[in-house]
């Protein structure tokens, strides 16, 4: 069997849960060098653990791959030339070769039970010896063997390895491999139930999908000197490897939900954008030759080179992911922010299901402003809370720290004063009546405006005035499910908490 001269490459995941951000960066990896090369990018399931296999997750993969932008020219949806691409579906090609191998005499059946050969694996490693079959079932002649399994016994295939020698060969990522097939011994290769080894039916998977790169994590190193061995014995022509570096968390071990999250489906939750988690995946063991960092899916196309893959373990950063998304939550048109962060606010019941055009102009430009230094959309609820949440009895102590001061409680008591006949605010009259303050008392700067920005707002930080205030008067004048206090009722409001109501503010 010959490979194809157009470049191959696939993903193939089991559906046992969700994508994890691994075999995001495998899938990225191998579809930036299938587009980049004019090649095939096959999508095959992996499905034979029955057990853990559940529809579910083959649904939630295909769905996390879409979401992320990738698409695939073979696949379980969509099918193709050398289908199908579910393994459940392909156990006769399986079987097939199998009795191939068990003919030409390169296999035999293994009549071992587990318990022995549990006990015989305790044994090697007391010994300090590797834990490799001991062959015991190794001369047993394919007809004797087919006489006991007409009599009920149960036997489990395994592919008869030389005894002595080396498998050699040259990974893109690792340079030279080698291993010692004395450490290997006669691997399983269909198991007595007669669901096949994964070692074994990713080689048959491989060979007739004709796969010509096989891209995936170095925790399958291990398994490739196996697979090797089944390529050399149907001489089939070898896949070139790359084995991509471990993803590993700030301490220096391997990635998991005590980090945050891990899976495709928990950043998508979070509100981390698409394009942005593909951008940071791909700089998980790679980086562009020009050293920008915020690409776009076609960027990554044509600067993406496996050659510049290094061996080096991947450090998952959460705050450079975070960092990256901001960047590219800068670019999406105003549009498509409010489209993406209506959801969390409706979550959080901030914003009703059904939203007239008024409602949305005004989310339009909240949206725009409240984004800026938001992680991911998840974070925009809170950000919200600065506009429909009014608490000035829960002032934090910065809060207080700052109108704690005699020169902040004058600004204050200036500032009631002269709104306290008024029916309708803006940023205009605020501007009119500071400017006043500062004149009648000299205060100025932070000590005049820090002050009004915890009366208005109950917090020491937050939106420049001249954006906010514009932003909850138009707010106050809307229908939300959580209502907006205008300026005047949030100053009226504090001005009774802080007892700096003047004589002549009405009751």
């Amino acid at each position: 069997m010959t490979n194809s001269d157009k470049i191959r490459v696939r993903f193939a995941p089991s559906p046992t849960g969700f994508i994890h951000v691994g075999n995001a960066r495998t899938a990225l990896f191998n579809w930036l060098l299938a587009r980049q090369k004019g090649g095939v990018f096959v999508l095959r399931v992996e499905d034979t653990d029955l057990e853990r296999s559940k529809e579910e997750y083959e649904r939630n993969l295909i769905e996390d791959l879409h979401w992320l932008g990738l698409d695939w020219d073979e696949g379980p949806d969509i099918g193709g030339e050398f289908g199908p691409y579910r393994q459940s579906e392909r156990l006769g090609f399986y079987h097939q070769y199998a009795r191939e191998l068990l003919e030409k005499g390169q296999a035999y059946y293994c009549f071992c039970p587990q318990e022995e050969l549990e006990k015989e694996r305790e044994e090697a490693l007391a010994q300090g010896r590797s834990p490799v079959y001991s062959g015991r079932c190794r001369n047993i002649l394919l007809k004797e063997a087919q006489k006991r399994l007409e009599t009920g016994e149960q036997a489990a295939i395994r592919l008869k390895v030389p005894e002595e020698g080396l498998v050699r060969f040259t990974d893109l990522v690792r340079g030279e491999v080698e291993f010692d097939l004395k450490l290997i011994g006669d691997p399983i290769i269909v198991r007595s139930n007669g669901m096949p080894a994964y070692n074994f039916s990713v080689v048959i998977d491989d060979a007739l999908m004709h796969i010509t790169h096989v891209i995936r994590g170095e925790d399958h190193i291990s398994n490739t000197p196996r697979q090797i061995l089944l390529y050399q014995a149907f001489d089939w022509t070898l896949p070139v490897f790359a084995h991509l570096s471990m993803v590993m968390g700030q301490d220096n071990t391997r990635l998991s939900k005590r980090h945050g999250a891990t899976s495709i489906d928990q950043f998508r939750r979070e509100g981390v954008l698409p394009q942005a988690l593909c951008n940071y995946l791909s700089f998980l063991g790679w980086s562009p030759p020009e050293g920008k960092e915020v690409l776009t899916l076609e960027e990554l196309v044509k600067l993406f080179d496996l050659s510049r893959v290094n061996r080096s373990a991947a450090i998952f950063d959460y705050e450079k992911l975070y960092w990256l998304n901001r960047q590219h939550i800068k670019l999406l048109p105003a549009q498509k922010k409010l489209e993406l962060a209506l959801p969390y606010l409706q979550a959080a019941g901030l914003v009703g299901k059904d939203i007239t055009s008024d409602e949305e102009q005004w989310l339009s430009q909240a949206v725009e402003l409240l984004l800026e230094g938001v992680d991911k959309f998840s974070d925009l609820p809170q950000k919200f809370s600065l506009i429909f949440d009014f608490k000035p009895e829960s002032l934090d102590e910065e809060a207080k720290d700052i109108i704690s001061s005699a020169a902040a409680r004058q600004v204050l008591r200036a500032f009631v004063e002269k709104t306290s006949g008024l029916t309708d605010f803006n940023y205009d009259l605020f501007a009119r009546i500071t400017g006043e303050i500062k004149k009648e008392t000299g205060i100025k700067g932070r000590d005049l405006y820090h002050p009004l920005r915890v009366m208005l707002t109950a917090r020491a930080s937050g939106l420049e005035l001249d954006k906010f205030i514009p932003l909850i008067e138009d707010g106050a004048k809307l229908n939300f499910p959580r209502r907006i206090k205008s300026s005047l009722e949030r100053i009226r409001e504090f001005a009774r908490l802080m007892h700096l109501e003047s004589e002549r503010q009405p009751v």
